[in-house]
């Protein structure tokens, strides 16, 4: 028994657009892929120009802020300093005046003390009211 071998032309047509169809889809996929590497590139060289502008002004910045906190530092060195000589004045004008009027200064301080044990007593009185 001989069999016979018979070609279809239409299922050979079909095949041989087939096989176009999937050769045309791979080239459009190779094509986008490309396309999206070429702007997947762009975007990193703009981001990199971005890094390489922003870098020189963040470090102008970060001096410009040490550069404020040196000053800033300076002036509470330089008031700390103002206030620690005016407090040694006030006490030697203080120590004198209680030299010159020794009488007066014991009785400023005596009625200081009792104005100040007054308001002890006074907020006392009110822990005391609120405790009960």
């Amino acid at each position: 028994m001989t069999t016979m071998t018979r070609t279809n032309p239409l299922a050979d047509g079909a095949g041989n657009i087939a096989d176009q169809a999937a050769e045309t889809a791979s080239n459009a996929i190779r094509s986008t892929q490309s396309v999206a590497n070429a702007a997947f590139d762009r975007l990193n060289d703009k981001v990199e120009v971005a890094r390489d502008h922003a870098s020189p002004a963040i470090d102008r910045w970060a001096s410009q802020a040490g550069t404020a906190v040196r000053r800033g530092v300076d002036a509470v060195r330089e008031s700390s300093a103002q206030l620690r000589e005016k407090a040694h004045q006030v006490s030697d004008a203080t120590a004198g005046r209680v030299r010159d009027e020794p009488l007066k200064a014991v009785m400023i301080a005596a009625v200081a003390g009792a104005v100040l044990m007054g308001l002890i007593s006074l907020l006392g009185r009110g822990r005391d009211r609120n405790a009960r």
